[in-house]
């Protein structure tokens, strides 16, 4: 049986409130009709018109991203441009977007609360505190990023091959600064792009910081601020698209419970935008 859009907007935005969102973000429901019926809900990272395309495979199917679609102004949203072709196929299959995004990050049931339960995390505090301790609903905004123990400690190269089976495979893989055997056992995360909190993650106890899209000159300079290399966490890179991934099952879960007349999906495309590698031949 299928569910009103709004009901499910409604849940959505209980778990993220919209308010929790950083001012330049455009989060919210980006296309449909609140009064329109959903049969289908398919989450995704990114939505991208290969997205789209499988949604529409659906009549009735919410596209649910944690990206925004309408990050920046554009003018025309004709079939011929990507973002046309995205809200034109999902308006011609009676379909729907909503996308989440820094309202998700800060809340226990978005990216930061599926890093807390895949490296079963301890003493967890937020990297970023809130601005305040409201509770919406079973919700409890967290914060931007986190910082916390592991289970047990270990090195460095043995927290990568972690992340590598937690997150999708991707060609990038899980990158690393300094020595591989160094002992990791209090670490900071922050899933999606995290270099400009690269200085408040160096002022803090920890022996390692996962993120994404280091750049070079931030990461250069923070591993260099020091002379020497263990006064400064190490750091690990791993692509944007696969940091933020692993909150879409989870997500899906409680959708599953909330809504069981609503076939629910997770996305098995990859919108990392690298797909392969090549290295330096070695004779």
């Amino acid at each position: 049986m299928a569910v009103k859009l709004s009901t499910i907007r409604a849940f959505l935005e209980e778990l993220y409130p919209l308010d929790w969102a950083e001012d330049w973000d455009r989060v919210g429901l980006v296309a449909g009709d609140p009064d329109q019926t959903i049969s289908h809900i398919r989450l995704a990272v990114d939505p991208t018109v290969a997205e789209a395309n499988a949604a529409a495979q659906n009549t009735e199917t919410l596209l649910l991203t944690h990206h925004p679609l309408l990050l920046r102004p554009v003018s025309f949203l004709t079939t011929e441009t990507g973002k046309g072709a995205v809200i034109t196929k999902l308006i011609q299959s009676g379909g729907a977007l909503w996308c989440g995004h820094t309202n998700s990050d800060r809340s226990r049931a978005g990216t930061v609360g599926a890093w807390i339960d895949a490296l079963q995390l301890k003493k967890a505090a937020p990297l970023v505190a809130p601005q305040t301790n409201e509770q919406v609903g079973d919700s409890k905004l967290f914060g931007m990023g986190v910082v916390a123990d592991l289970p047990a400690k270990t090195t460095v190269v043995g927290l990568a091959r972690q992340i590598a089976d937690i997150v999708p495979a991707t060609a990038q893989g899980v990158l690393y600064t300094g020595s591989g055997d160094r002992e990791v056992g209090r670490i900071a995360v922050c899933p999606g792009a995290g270099d400009s909190l690269l200085e408040t993650v160096s002022q803090l106890d920890v022996d390692a910081y996962i993120t994404s899209d280091l750049r070079h000159h931030p990461t250069l300079e923070h591993i260099e601020s020091r002379a020497n290399a263990l006064a400064v966490p190490a750091l690990l890179d791993l692509p944007h698209y696969a940091s933020e991934f692993i909150y879409l099952e989870s997500l899906a879960k409680m959708l599953r419970s909330e809504f069981p007349t609503v076939t629910t999906e997770v996305s098995a495309i990859s919108s990392n935008p690298f797909t392969g590698r090549v290295d330096k031949s070695v004779n």
